[in-house]
């Protein structure tokens, strides 16, 4: 069984719809218990971090993700949710991964958000299983973790950044996989694998 943590953030029906494609049905859950009997959880995200970080405060599981054994997939704000602290309204996080988020700095050719098609290099892992470096991937975030021993692949904006990480059974995507075309679709399956 597949579930989908459920903590009120944004970008869960796609997430689900993504899931959907591949003939997986998913659970959308709060439930400690059923999080627990998962095979694989998946952490979406959409929003800001501190606000997301009290919903999952008010909805008991900032005691509850840190305990999963099983494949742990975090998605956009949910990769960056693994982390101990964000920049974005000086936030504690979730502490599962060694990175501070740090905002993107803007500038004249490259904006903030980042936000768009880009590419990924530094493919480590089964996640990335098939996947072509050369692929684009879709991203939209102002915040970022940087390149660390973390670290499966790497984008740039314009310096490189932690497109996907990885610590024991957690694993984070700063692109929207679930909107990533059939590269989004691979990967995902590729987790669903693991």
């Amino acid at each position: 069984m597949v579930a989908v943590v459920d903590y009120k953030g944004g970008n869960v029906q796609s997430v689900l719809f993504a899931l959907a494609r591949l003939g997986v049905e998913a659970e959308l859950t709060s439930d400690a218990e059923v999080l627990r009997r998962a095979d694989k959880v998946l952490f979406p995200g959409e929003g800001e971090a501190s606000s997301a970080m009290a919903a999952l405060r008010e909805a008991g599981l900032t005691e509850v993700l840190p305990t999963l054994t099983q494949p742990f997939l975090g998605i956009c704000l949910g990769m960056q949710l693994l982390g101990e602290y964000s920049e974005e309204n000086d936030t504690t996080l979730l502490g599962l991964l060694p990175f501070r988020v740090q905002r993107f700095a803007a500038s004249q050719s490259h904006k903030v958000p980042h936000m768009g098609w880009n590419t990924l290099s530094a493919l480590q892992g089964p996640l990335f299983a098939g996947i072509d470096p050369e692929e684009h991937v879709y991203f939209v975030h102002s915040y970022y973790a940087p390149v660390g021993a973390y670290t499966l692949a790497q984008s740039a904006h314009p310096a490189p950044f932690s497109a996907a990480v990885q610590y024991r059974n957690f694993y984070g995507l700063q692109f929207h996989v679930e909107k990533s075309s059939s590269p989004g679709a691979r990967i995902l399956s590729n987790f669903l694998s693991l």
